[in-house]
């Protein structure tokens, strides 16, 4: 199968798969969301206490192992890192936000779409908007550094938080968390979420399945291969929904999502300009992070903590709207990027000119000797 027959294949059976996880109990138009469920993950470690969004999610937990076993089958596991740990980590925070006021990562808003979520048109238009503000960035020299090889062990810590999760979904010891109400209580069974989640890991690590990347590589190269992925969810999601009889198009009373539309705006253009800076939306970085990218596993930390902040301190938005404080989170959260975003370009360009200058009187004291 060639690359472009492969991502479609890939978009095609995760756009299944998220039908068929809401059939069997995951709430509607949720089928798969990584920042709605890593939220839950984190209430489920009771590092928010919000009642409603508790519970370690098998999705993620089977993602991750997934795309870990696909990369070790491969030999593409490779532990790296070593860049820009604690700026990576405060623009997965700032993401979390922005999508946590949207009510959803860029694979949520394709999902909310297929269901008839027109309230996802604008976090989409807004997504394609963070990233094209992201752009001029990235041309004038923004890089976050290069992961450098490091000590193979590194790369496994990552997945061993992740089975340790497993194992505490399993036991389900006292001080672990589920929901018994709310959209944390709405759950496929867990053998199907977490089958679901190996399947859905291992086609997004073999096919680089990244909505912020194609919007990326759509603005700078004219290459459209990885938004074929997330077409092909759309399509087959979209079908589903139609043979199930949940596709209800319309703004209002959307499950799981407000109709304020600005900030369903701003709040994913917060995320996609903060995806594209650090190389990859949320999936991407879970499936990276997977691969023994430790950068990846600080910026999915930063994800996490982000959730936490944003339900402890009334950041995240409901059914009813986006709070003020959310609102202001969101604007502030823009701001800061931008600067992050100015300064990391400036620094890398004043390397750049003193590497350069370094060069030239290296070369003019040759040619005198």
């Amino acid at each position: 199968m060639n690359q472009k027959g492969l991502i479609i294949f890939s978009g095609s059976i995760i756009g299944l798969l998220a039908i068929l996880l809401v059939k069997f109990g995951n709430p509607a138009n949720m089928g798969f969301c990584i920042a709605c469920f890593l939220r839950d993950i984190t209430g489920g470690l009771g590092l928010h206490r919000a009642p409603v969004v508790q519970y370690i999610r098998p999705e993620i937990l089977g993602l991750v192992l997934g795309a870990f076993v696909a990369a070790v089958a491969t030999r593409e596991f490779r532990s790296l890192g070593g860049s820009s740990a604690l700026t990576r980590f405060a623009l997965g925070f700032i993401a979390m936000v922005g999508m946590l006021v949207f009510l959803g990562c860029p694979l949520r808003a394709i999902l909310r779409l297929a269901g008839g979520d027109l309230n996802a048109l604008l976090g989409v238009v807004g997504l394609v908007a963070g990233v094209a503000l992201g752009i001029p960035f990235l041309r004038k020299g923004f890089s976050l550094g290069r992961a450098l090889p490091q000590n193979k062990a590194n790369g496994y810590v990552f997945i061993g938080i992740i089975l340790f999760l497993l194992i505490l979904l399993l036991a389900k010891p006292a001080f672990i968390f589920f929901s018994a109400e709310g959209p944390g209580s709405m759950r496929a069974p867990l053998a199907l979420a977490l089958g679901a989640g190996l399947i859905v890991g291992a086609l997004a690590q073999r096919s680089r399945l990244c909505l912020a990347g194609g919007i990326r590589d759509f603005i700078l190269f004219r290459d459209f291969y990885l938004l074929y992925g997330f077409i092909a969810i759309l399509v087959v999601a979209f079908l589903g929904n139609l043979v199930l009889g949940n596709f209800k198009p319309g703004f209002v009373g959307q499950p799981i999502a407000h109709s304020d539309g600005l900030w369903n705006f701003l709040g994913m253009t917060l995320a996609g300009f903060c995806s594209v800076l650090l190389g990859g939306c949320p999936l991407r970085q879970l499936v990276s992070a997977s691969e023994g990218n430790t950068d990846s596993a600080v910026t999915v930390i930063g994800l996490m903590t982000g959730a936490a902040f944003a339900h402890n301190f009334g950041l995240a938005a409901g059914t009813k709207g986006v709070p003020v404080a959310g609102q202001a989170a969101v604007l502030i959260g823009l701001a800061v990027v931008l600067v992050i975003a100015f300064f990391i370009c400036r620094a890398n360009l004043i390397a750049r000119e003193v590497s350069a200058s370094g060069r030239n009187k290296g070369c003019a004291g040759a040619t005198l000797s």
